[in-house]
């Protein structure tokens, strides 16, 4: 079957639109005839491309479809929704209809439309979603099959939505604490190019005029305006070959791990970045772990969920160390990467067989500690940037003033 997006006029002559599986658009049309749906366009669907309407030279492509995204919220959203009908024993098929019918995201419908398919042909749900790799995450359909398997699918969803929400809602609070010193940072930098592009320039016609010696600090700020106003084409070349060089560096094996080991040392940063990955690690192995998930399988998971080559490298010696029979603590307290309240903790949760609880309570503080670090950060962050934006404009204002003063006196 295919997927078909389609206009039409329902039964009261209002314009609708819709998705609709069936063999082909002429069978699509039947179906949708019987429902009192008459179709005026039709074209065929695909999750990862653009909708295409007409054939040869006729054909139009709406390129909207390409930047259609599905956020981690309406994954949330959809798991909680489908871990509700499938613990209310709803049958599979039956459920993703019912999300079909409910979301108001035009891809993920198609994307659910295809699911659906491939599941009413006798595909689990994990290898129904596996092609959609772009939106659900090894953790993701790992679980989805651990939850299949053990015959607890409402539970391991309900897993899943509350886990995807809670990273949705800690990313929400690093967005949100950040927001206004970026905006502030902005605005200052704005402020500050406008002087240096429009101000300063009128004032060093006066200053030529006299003719006069300029202090230091003046005759730099003014050769530092003709910079920015005669040679600003310089930045057009410089800052994306920088960045591109950059990114081409992080992207090499020494590269990214540097990039990689810098980001946990830096200062202030690095120590967020450690603990948000940390409390990542912790949260993502207990929800697999609890889900039925097979301990090296968790780990191999969360090794992509850090975001970090040398976490990774120390979460790959402790994967070893189990196929060796051996614990999993261990190597993660040699690596020095994970803090030692971290490493006791997996060790006892180890040793009395509740590791899934121990790293969810390492999970819970330090999610609580990230938050509370951003908050005092941000509320230090607005001061700080407005002293430092003071002290470039007070600086701006004295090396104008200095000869203005001193022209002043010549004049008199």
């Amino acid at each position: 079957m295919a997927v078909y997006e389609y206009k039409a006029l329902d039964a009261g002559g209002k314009n609708i639109t819709g998705i609709e599986d069936a063999d082909n658009p002429k069978s699509a049309r039947s179906k949708l005839r019987r429902r009192s749906v008459f179709v005026t366009e039709i074209w065929e669907q695909k999750a990862d491309a653009g909708a295409t309407k007409g054939k040869g030279l006729g054909v139009e492509i709406d390129f909207s479809k390409y930047f259609q995204t599905v956020s981690v919220q309406d994954v949330a959203t959809m798991t909680s929704q489908l871990s509700t009908l499938s613990g209310a024993g709803v049958p599979l098929v039956e459920s993703l209809t019912a999300l079909i019918d409910q979301s108001e995201n035009p891809k993920l419908q198609i994307i659910l439309s295809e699911i659906r398919e491939n599941v009413n042909e006798g595909s689990t749900l994990a290898d129904a979603m596996k092609p959609h790799a772009h939106i659900f995450s090894d953790l993701y359909i790992n679980m989805v099959r651990a939850g299949e398997a053990s015959g607890s699918l409402d539970t391991v969803l309900q897993r899943l939505s509350d886990y995807t929400e809670g990273q949705v809602e800690l990313r929400s609070k690093l967005i949100a604490a950040l927001t206004y010193p970026l905006l502030m940072t902005l605005v200052s930098g704005g402020i500050v190019m406008g002087l240096f592009t429009f101000v300063i320039p009128k004032i060093r016609t006066v200053f030529d005029s006299f003719d006069a010696q300029l202090p230091m600090i003046t005759q730099v700020l003014l050769d530092l305006s003709d910079l920015l106003v005669n040679y600003w084409w310089i930045a057009l070349i410089i800052v994306p070959g920088s960045i591109f060089g950059f990114r081409r560096w992080v992207s090499t094996e020494k590269g990214g791990l540097k990039w990689d080991g810098l980001r946990l040392t830096m200062p202030v940063f690095g120590k967020i970045n450690r603990l948000v990955a940390v409390s990542r690690f912790c949260r993502t192995l207990s929800t697999l772990l609890d889900s039925g998930v097979p301990i090296l399988t968790a780990l191999a998971i969360v090794k992509s969920v850090v975001e970090n080559k040398v976490l990774a490298g120390a979460i790959q010696n402790a994967a070893d160390n189990i196929s060796e029979g051996q614990s999993i603590s261990v190597p993660l307290r040699e690596s020095g990467e994970f803090p030692p309240i971290v490493t006791h903790m997996i060790a006892i949760g180890e040793k009395t067989g509740e590791l899934e609880n121990m790293l969810g309570k390492v999970a819970d503080a330090y999610d609580s500690l990230v938050d509370n670090i951003v908050n005092t950060l941000t509320s230090l962050l607005t001061p700080a940037i407005t002293v430092m934006m003071g002290g470039v404009v007070a600086l701006i204002a004295v090396a104008i003033l200095l000869p203005m003063m001193s022209m002043s006196s010549i004049v008199r």
